[in-house]
């Protein structure tokens, strides 16, 4: 190491106090991180790219400054997709300082990672206060049984007013409208548990048919009036 003249030249003066980082919460203790390994938790954020015209939602449990298991949840962009692909191969296994600097090739999944980071490391991650933090597999909770991320879908014109077409239910298949022309309930189809049922053998069109519900004043003795598709009406 090099110092300047005017360094090398100075009176050495005693450091005082040295209590060392202000200690986080991690896992139901209190923690003095000095090292990357010192980190651990289980948080998620979103990321946004440049144009903000996608975003991403990332999900990592770490533990002791590795990454054991990460989600990654995009919309807005087809590319997007692919580079969560790559991103849910490479994040597992690596040091959170190793993933920060790693190109995860979507800027909305670079920039999740980052602010996941930040979250992390200053003790703000969802288990900070769960003795020993959550397990792996944790991170998959959010899914529920169908393993399908929840999203929701709206559209609305000042001429034709709102349309429901994706709720955390499933798919909208028609809206209700009651007598003075306003939503008061839905149809959906949930497409996680249709899927689920087929694999296990049952007959497509009987999957369909056990897998439709409703939600809010959907029938006629509830007050709906008239029925929409949301995507052709």
């Amino acid at each position: 190491m090099q110092y300047s003249r005017e360094v090398d030249e100075m009176v050495c003066v005693a450091k005082g106090c040295n209590h060392g980082p202000a200690p986080i919460p991690e896992e139901g203790k209190w923690v003095q991180a000095r090292e990357i390994a010192d980190i651990s938790g289980l948080t998620h954020g979103v990321g946004w790219c440049a144009p903000q015209q996608g975003a991403c939602k990332l999900t990592l449990n770490v533990k002791n400054g590795v990454i054991q298991e990460a989600l990654v949840e995009t919309i807005g962009c087809s590319g997007m997709t692919h580079s969560a692909a790559m991103a849910a191969e490479i994040l597992p296994q690596k040091t959170i300082l190793e993933a920060l600097n790693t190109d995860l090739v979507c800027d909305a999944i670079n920039t999740a990672m980052r602010e996941l980071f930040l979250q992390i490391v200053y003790g703000r991650s969802q288990s900070a206060f769960s003795d020993d933090g959550l397990v792996i597999g944790a991170g998959l909770e959010d899914l529920g049984k169908g393993l399908r991320s929840q999203v929701g879908t709206m559209y609305g014109t000042a001429a034709k007013g709102p349309r429901y077409l994706e709720m955390a239910e499933g798919y909208v298949m028609q809206v209700a409208l009651d007598k003075d022309d306003q939503i008061c309930g839905y149809q959906f189809l949930s497409l996680g548990k249709m899927m689920d049922a087929i694999k296990k053998g049952m007959e497509p069109n009987e999957a369909y048919q056990k897998n439709i519900g409703t939600y809010g004043r959907f029938k006629a003795e509830d007050g709906a009036v008239k029925w929409i598709d949301p995507r052709k009406q």
